[in-house]
């Protein structure tokens, strides 16, 4: 079978000895595949209910058996609230237990950083209390607290203050004062990821108990490869969680880097087709999207997007929790993958999408997968390069797309876009859920204007070193190894030339040789130029001209 490329799993190569059987049975919003998901999922039929489609440049719905509605009645108390649900921050594997990290969610600066004392990630207000530092530019002490280096005040784990410097010891204990505490954000750790609650109050302190992160058990799965990857993306959430859903932009938009469905008859050199895409129904936790007689996603509120590939659908898994949000996700333990499951090749596609600040996201993602042997042996770094690719050959029509979007006004997002085709249905639908529930935007609290930051240059606009490389061990280790190698092959080249120009007649009589040093010298001076080349391409700054491909 040919090598299967998506969209949304640009690092994910289904191995040649797939069987044809299978094959034909993948399906998913346009891509062959069959889905099947530990998400509570609803078996597949033909609808008895409005369905959500886009016929014209307005939101509409096609009534083919009457009368359920598509979205559900909003009552006063199902305005979805930004701030009372759990964001994944970063994946454990890219964090550094010796620092602490600076991470932006919903505008609110924090800083991450290992607790040793408690053996676990603690998240904390990105400022001391003293003068508004940045603790994320901090130390972590010898007794494990962390320190301000502005002034040196120091924080234990529950953000008490224990030590200011100033402060004489024979005078009144000033670091027990609530003032020179720092706030403390709930938080936890699950599926390999730092997750927090994007609020201090005290009455929070133990939401963990009655309200979990989304779980997915097959990210904690042994028998599951999960390749985690992590980017700042220069565009928002909004914009970012529309392109994760809409397939059609592949064979255009990732032309020459990723393979699709082929029609029978092509129409154009990219071979695009028509898509019959529908959401049954939206709520104010999300909706699934579904593609007539094939498969299934979801997009679970605020930030996730999870579909996965081969195998049925097991309704065993996730059943439905009611009355909370999340609800047909069961906590970590409670849930685990089948036993029909284990038996079958299974890769899944998972998205978080995290509104960091106007014009700014994050995204988190890993794609589970139980079998290849390639997954397992070959480093992190070397599945990133074909991921930032995929996201590199869309991202500056996305960072200028959201700008004219916002130059026509969010409120008339569905008169500005013409989507007259089925393949835009579940783009329409997170349109129909973020205007229905949250309030058309990311709320933002006041923090920001609304005013998008000015489009810099090209170059920094897809740089991935400081929106991917700094933030990736792998990718970092990668960079600093090959930059190393970089310069040894330069040394040794310069080194090889001084030694056959220095050494006189006789010595260096044999002209193989002589010839043998020269050609060493070259070989090493065009490897590091070559390497040089190689470490801007993949860490810093690769362009893609669609007219050219």
């Amino acid at each position: 079978m040919e090598t299967l490329r998506i969209s949304c799993i640009p690092t994910l190569q289904i191995p040649a000895d797939f069987g044809k059987t299978q094959s034909k049975k993948f399906t998913f919003l346009g891509y062959k595949q069959t889905l099947t998901s530990s998400f509570s999922l609803v078996e597949r039929h033909k609808p008895s209910f409005k369905t959500f489609t886009t016929k014209s440049s307005s939101i509409t719905t096609e009534t083919e058996n009457p009368p359920a509605p598509q979205v559900e009645t909003q009552t006063q108390d199902e305005k979805f609230d930004w701030y009372a649900h759990w964001y994944p921050l970063m994946p454990v594997c890219d964090l550094d237990r010796r620092v602490p990290h600076a991470k932006k969610v919903l505008g609110i600066d924090v800083v991450v950083w290992w607790d040793r004392n408690e053996s676990t990630w603690k998240v904390f207000d990105d400022a001391c209390p003293h003068r508004l530092a940045p603790l994320s530019e901090g130390r972590i002490d010898q007794w494990g607290r962390l320190q301000c280096v502005y002034h040196g005040w120091c924080f234990n784990g529950s953000g008490d203050c224990k030590f200011i410097p100033q402060a004489p010891t024979d005078g009144p204990p000033i670091h027990t004062s609530k003032k020179a505490c720092v706030s403390a954000y709930p938080s936890t750790v699950q599926n390999g990821m730092v997750w927090f609650w994007p609020s201090s109050d005290p009455q929070y302190k133990d939401i963990l108990t009655e309200k979990k992160p989304p779980y997915i058990p097959e990210m904690d799965d042994p028998s599951y490869t999960c390749l985690m990857a992590n980017r700042e993306i220069p565009y928002g959430y909004e914009v970012l969680i529309e392109n994760f859903m809409d397939p059609a932009h592949v064979p255009y938009a990732h032309y020459g880097i990723m393979q699709t469905q082929q029609p029978e008859e092509k129409a154009d050199r990219e071979g695009g087709r028509p898509m019959d895409l529908y959401v049954p129904k939206i709520d104010i936790n999300g909706f699934t999207i579904e593609e007539r007689n094939s498969g299934q996603s979801k997009f679970m509120s605020p930030c996730l997007f999870y579909t996965s590939l081969f195998g049925p659908i097991d309704n065993s898994n996730g059943a439905a929790s009611s009355g909370k949000p999340y609800g047909f996700l069961k906590p970590p333990g409670t849930e685990k993958v089948s036993s029909a499951q284990r038996g079958q090749k299974r890769a899944l596609l998972v998205f978080f999408c995290v509104p960091v600040s106007p014009g700014n996201s994050r995204m988190i993602s890993t794609f589970p997968i139980n079998f290849g042997i390639s997954v397992k042996i070959l480093p992190r770094w070397i599945y990133h390069i074909r991921h930032n690719l995929v996201l590199d050959s869309d991202l500056y029509l996305l960072h200028l797309e959201e700008r004219r979007i916002m130059d026509a006004g969010i409120t008339q997002w569905q008169k500005a876009c013409y989507l007259p085709t089925k393949s835009d249905a579940a783009v329409v639908g997170f349109r129909k859920w973020l205007n229905k529930y949250a309030g058309g935007q990311v709320d933002w609290r006041g923090k920001f204007t609304g005013v998008l930051p000015p489009t810099p240059p090209k170059e920094q606009l897809l740089d991935r070193y400081q929106s991917h490389v700094v933030n990736c061990r792998s990718c970092n280790a990668a960079h600093k190894a090959l930059s190393v190698l970089k310069v040894v092959l330069q040394v040794v080249s310069f080194s090889l030339l001084g030694i056959v120009s220095a050494i006189k007649e006789g010595v260096l009589s044999s002209v193989v040789a002589k010839t043998a040093l020269l050609a060493t010298a070259l070989l090493c001076f065009a490897g590091s130029k070559w390497l040089a080349h190689f470490i801007y391409k993949i860490f810093h700054f690769h362009d893609y001209n669609h007219a050219l491909v």
